[in-house]
């Protein structure tokens, strides 16, 4: 999954906005204003996005593309590589993932306001 794809892929989901806000080079995904997922614009073979703890340590048992979030809380964040051997879905399953925990944390109100947009 190149940027444009990832960019695509994200933006397709409802609330989502995207920003530039720790510089230049890294392109951030929020939703509700809350990050959900942060890559590198010069280096788009990798992106963090956020998983349930216990996924988390199970993805990266599993999948050698998968580490703790660089830069970020290692118990909820996943650093994940996209230039190996996951495929397609579980990148995107993995971006969903991310999308719906930070979601599902939303006041109620947002998370209507979203779904009604």
């Amino acid at each position: 999954m190149n940027i444009e794809e990832l960019r695509d892929y994200c933006l397709e989901k409802p609330g989502v906005t995207e920003g530039l806000p720790f510089g230049e080079d890294t392109l951030v995904f929020k939703v509700g204003e809350k990050l959900f997922l942060l890559t590198s614009i010069s280096d788009s073979t990798h992106f963090n996005v956020k998983c349930d703890p216990e996924l988390a340590v199970e993805l990266r048992e599993h999948h050698p593309e998968v580490q703790p979030g660089y830069h970020m809380n290692k118990k909820h964040w996943n650093t994940v590589r996209t230039d190996g051997g996951l495929t397609r879905k579980q990148v995107c399953d993995m971006i969903d993932d991310s999308y719906d925990l930070v979601l599902n944390s939303l006041p109620k109100n947002i998370r209507a306001q979203i779904s009604n947009s």
